[in-house]
């Protein structure tokens, strides 16, 4: 089975990030509803920016880890379904869709992105290519 795509995996974190902070409104979900999706929403978003991958803006979270918060979210968005009987079946569903999405994503996403892989191979012997330079001139002056 060929995985997605790092890249193709942060375009999606993005849209579907704004996806879920919009559907509270369009669908009038509860208060209780409301604040996880918007939650989800928002924590989705940051670790999304800290990832280490073609769409990050910080890059430092491994994608890896990444797609471990991924996993988690999704299993939290599902646990919620189960528990809150008292939501309209309609929210209940919502949750458990997005959930389920995100265990998805996770586990079909490619584990290394390309920047992650770049960034590997500059070190090499365990040293940057940047300190070993710095060596080089240390040595000859």
């Amino acid at each position: 089975m060929t995985r997605m795509s790092t890249a193709t995996h942060g375009t999606i974190d993005y849209v579907v990030s704004g996806m879920i902070a919009a559907m509270p409104k369009l669908f009038g979900f509860s208060k209780k509803v409301t604040a996880i999706l918007e939650g989800s929403a928002g924590m989705s978003a940051m670790y999304s920016a800290m990832t280490n991958y073609e769409r990050g803006l910080i890059k430092v979270l491994p994608m890896k880890a990444h797609l471990t918060l991924d996993a988690l979210s999704g299993g939290a968005l599902l646990g919620a379904a189960l528990m809150l009987k008292d939501e309209d079946p309609e929210a209940r569903a919502a949750l458990a869709g997005i959930g389920l999405f995100e265990i998805a994503a996770a586990l079909t996403t490619e584990t290394h992105s390309t920047t992650e892989d770049r960034k590997q191979r500059r070190h090499i012997g365990g040293r940057s290519r940047k300190s070993r330079a710095i060596r080089r001139v240390a040595q000859h002056a």
